[in-house]
């Protein structure tokens, strides 16, 4: 029994001496990686916007003059449609079934790539208040320590104690809200491009079964 109420104590200890203000600083800090992370993101969904009329342009030339020209038409173009098209076209000369995995290999490649760093936005919106409501915890039993050391300040202490250790909850759903806002947006950005992608190699892939020999080009660029 002593070793317990010992154990209780060195923990009622180290609760008192931490406070609630370290919850505050570790909940700035990941507000801040997540605000980098968010224009991180911005940054590269901008860049990433897919050029519609080169794919527009690549299908029609894939009709008229086969995958080597089409894929002539995305050098360069960024953004998960341009690659799945590029991985579909550039492997179009190794028949329709080897087309189709090339495209899934290829849109779970470039998801992988759109939801980089993503799950730590997701975490931080679904933790955040809860770090506060640690915080909220160990101010408040620190506001009835206090209380119980002088008790001349009766009501007074323990409400201001608890007042200040609200803090942490408002503060932990302050970096929630915009955390959780910005994952959700960002996971539709990346279902949006991946939907895309499929449409585009569905394109691909029925002019390639409608007429095997626009391949034939690109399997001999490839020998």
């Amino acid at each position: 029994m002593n070793n317990g109420s010992d154990i209780g104590s060195h923990l009622l200890d180290l609760m008192l001496r931490g406070g609630s203000s370290w919850v505050l600083y570790l909940l700035l800090g990941l507000s801040l990686v997540a605000v980098t992370i968010m224009l991180d993101r911005i940054w590269f969904y901008v860049q990433e916007r897919p050029p519609r009329e080169r794919l527009a342009a690549a299908v029609a030339e894939l009709g008229k003059n086969g995958a080597a020209a089409a894929l002539a038409k995305l050098t360069d173009a960024r953004s998960m449609e341009a690659a799945v098209a590029r991985a579909c076209l550039s492997h179009a000369g190794d028949g329709v079934a080897a087309v189709e995995e090339r495209k899934a290999g290829a849109i779970e490649q470039e998801r992988a790539r759109y939801e980089r760093r993503l799950a730590f936005l997701g975490t931080l919106g679904n933790n955040a208040p809860f770090i506060g409501l640690f915080g909220t915890v160990l101010g408040i039993i620190r506001a009835f320590h206090d209380l119980a050391g002088n008790s001349l300040q009766g009501t007074q202490a323990v409400m201001a104690g608890i007042a200040e250790a609200l803090v942490a909850t408002g503060v932990g759903l302050l970096v929630a809200l915009p955390a959780v806002a910005a994952y959700n947006i960002f996971t539709r950005q990346v279902e949006r491009a991946a939907s895309a992608s499929e449409v585009i190699a569905h394109e691909i892939l029925a002019l390639l079964k409608a007429d095997p020999a626009r391949a034939g080009d690109a399997a001999a660029e490839k020998a």
